[in-house]
């Protein structure tokens, strides 16, 4: 007897569908899985059949044959245990005749039939639903992720004895009910603010800045100055993210497994901060699952790489790509997928090995041969995709036991919040969310400068040796400074600002 099941598998954070067949035959009891399975689905045979006899069920000794179609697409995960389950209960009549076309079946089996959670539900309810499926069975854990799916009905199952009892009519599991993203979105405090910061006036308005237009930053300065401190409190200063944003970002998390099931969805934007001694492979994704690295676990947020001249040089150099394109392609054997990289790139640097190049405190001990290796470790190239290079030196000491009040994190993030709603509505209708996301094109159009203006920018391009890249980065950064004091038109002021946290790396 056959019985076929809905499933979903996941390529990248895009779904598509899997129909689990399940033949059962008289014949030598044997169980067999085919279509390009993975080792974690040729090991559910050993959980199918603790789980269906430890719920009730008889594992029938027949010849069992399960294919998973598309047969060939190589299929991984535990997630196809359910249906495979309930297939095999159907297939030997075990469940009375249902329709089961109408229902998508997800979900991992532990040994006493309870339903374990499953990455990536999120992605894959979407790209079930833009299919036309509408009824879904998912482990109870993943209740609160599927909340925010509007128009499908996600039923949330225990085990498997309260899944085929629903199946059956004979139990009735309510549908989880939708929430609203506002709602989780609200009342978070961050642990640091900007007004810890003591001094650093200069990197504060670099900051604020870099913010405003999601601008790649570079702060560069002596030990212990206070910018990783400095990097810690942009996420505080950074606007709400849309219900896009969220969603997108959801994703990533959820199919990495990083995703917090309590709150169901990731409404504050990430903060990534890896290890100077994390592999490629951690950094742009990939392995055997093909699953999200760094630079797209911060998709939305911040990635922040400190002390950047003591990662890999590898790892640093696949920046370029993500940091261009907003996107990250990951290139298997078996299969290529594409992820979201759409972040704003935080780095910190001392100034020299020792720390103290052009400080006020100290002396450099450094010879002229260490400054020059310790600055070629960060090329050119990539040197040329940051738009801000802050200097941050030592703070006084009045400046450090002041009680004078400084500015908050929140009075920062609402100038910020404005500055962003200006650009939002600058580009309305095109895939640009922020200035540093212009292309050649929308520069052009949307950065035109007055004479007095092009006189200044010429004469910094002759003098500094610009490229072509950088100048296009500092219009971009002369219409963020715009931005933030609402002003329609580039003026003086903000395309000298804009040359000044330029020319240091060209120099």
């Amino acid at each position: 007897m056959l019985s076929v099941i809905k499933s979903y598998a996941l390529h990248g954070i895009e779904g598509y569908s899997v129909d689990i067949e399940v033949d059962s035959q008289a014949g030598i009891a044997n169980f067999t899985v085919v279509g390009l399975p993975g080792s974690g689905i040729k090991e559910a045979r050993n959980r199918v059949f603790s789980a269906i006899k430890n719920s009730g069920y008889d594992f029938c000794p027949k010849r069992i044959t399960v294919n998973l179609a598309p047969a060939d697409t190589k299929k991984e995960g535990s997630i196809y245990d359910f249906p495979i389950a309930v297939g095999f209960l159907a297939s030997t009549g075990q469940l009375p005749p249902v329709d089961f076309s109408e229902y998508v079946l997800i979900g991992e089996l532990s040994l006493d039939g309870g339903l374990r959670r499953a990455n990536g539900i999120m992605p894959i309810l979407i790209s079930a639903y833009q299919n036309g499926f509408k009824k879904f069975i998912i482990p109870y854990e993943n209740a609160s992720e599927a909340s925010f799916i509007e128009g499908v009905k996600c039923y949330p199952a225990k085990n498997l004895s309260e899944a085929t009892a629903f199946l059956s009519g004979i139990y009735d599991i309510k549908p989880v009910a939708h929430r609203t993203y506002s709602a989780s979105s609200q009342g978070y405090k961050y642990d640091i603010d900007l007004a810890d910061v003591k001094g650093q006036t200069v990197a504060k308005r670099a900051l604020e800045i870099a913010v405003a237009g999601g601008h790649n930053m570079l702060l560069s300065g002596v030990p212990g100055a206070g910018k990783t401190m400095l990097a810690k409190c942009v996420p505080a200063i950074m606007p709400e993210m849309t219900f896009e944003e969220a969603i997108e970002t959801t994703k990533i998390h959820s199919v990495s497994g990083l995703l917090d099931l309590s709150e169901g969805i990731i409404s504050r934007r990430p903060f990534r901060s890896p290890h100077h001694t994390a592999t490629l492979i951690s950094f742009t994704g990939g392995g055997n699952k093909s699953l999200p690295g760094e630079v797209s676990l911060a998709n939305n947020g911040v990635l922040f790489l400190d002390e950047m001249p003591e990662y890999n040089k590898k790892v640093l150099e696949s920046l370029r790509q993500p940091l261009e394109d907003g996107v990250i392609s990951v290139s298997r054997v078996l299969r290529s997928v594409e992820y979201p990289a759409r972040f704003m790139m935080i780095a910190s640097m001392n100034p020299c090995p020792c720390g103290y190049l052009g400080s006020t405190q100290k002396p450099c001990v450094c010879t002229e041969n260490e400054k020059r290796n310790y600055r070629t470790r960060i090329s050119g190239p990539l040197l040329d995709r940051i738009d801000i290079h802050a200097e941050v030196d030592g703070v006084e000491y009045s400046d450090l036991r002041s009680s004078v009040k400084a500015e908050t994190s929140l009075e920062v993030k609402s100038r910020v919040t404005l500055a962003r709603e200006i650009q939002l509505n600058r580009f309305k209708g095109t895939n640009i969310f922020c200035n540093a996301q212009m292309n050649a094109k929308s520069t052009t159009q949307f950065c035109k400068l007055n004479k007095e203006c092009e006189t200044i920018l010429e004469f910094a391009y002759k003098k500094f040796s610009l490229s072509a890249r950088g100048a296009g980065r500092i219009l971009k950064l002369a219409r963020t400074i715009a931005d933030l004091s609402a002003r329609e038109e580039i003026s003086v002021e903000d395309i000298a600002e804009a040359i000044q946290y330029r020319v240091k790396s060209e120099e």
